[in-house]
């Protein structure tokens, strides 16, 4: 299995919140990289997959995820996760804007992200 990124994600409030969070990771140096209104992304420019992630809501899900884990071929993983039987949160499907995702719960209680980004 090849993990290509780890990206936290921030739960903010309201746009107004996200605004604020947003300007505040761009005194440490990250920049916007995707905004579709409800999520922001925020990347290092020297280091593109040092990123940070703002939600104001999850759309196709019912919990924002606490973090992502962009994988190589989340097909795979989602047999893996599948047949060990941890709790599912949202089944394993393609979104509109180019990913193919699951989230699972972790032992401790966290929501996963798992993703492939689609060619």
């Amino acid at each position: 299995m090849t993990i290509r990124r780890i990206v936290p994600n921030l739960h903010a409030e309201s746009g107004e919140h996200l605004a604020t969070n947003r300007d505040f990771y761009g005194l440490l140096g990250f920049e916007e990289v995707m905004d579709m209104g409800w999520v922001s992304t925020l990347a290092s420019p020297s280091n593109p997959t040092a990123q940070i992630s703002l939600l104001t809501e999850e759309r196709t899900a019912p919990v924002v995820p606490d973090f992502s884990v962009e994988v190589e071929d989340v097909d795979a993983v989602y047999a893996e996760v599948v047949a060990s039987g941890a709790e599912i949160v949202r089944d394993l499907r393609d979104e509109e804007w180019g990913v193919r995702r699951f989230f699972v719960r972790d032992p401790g209680g966290r929501v996963v992200n798992v993703l492939t980004h689609q060619s």
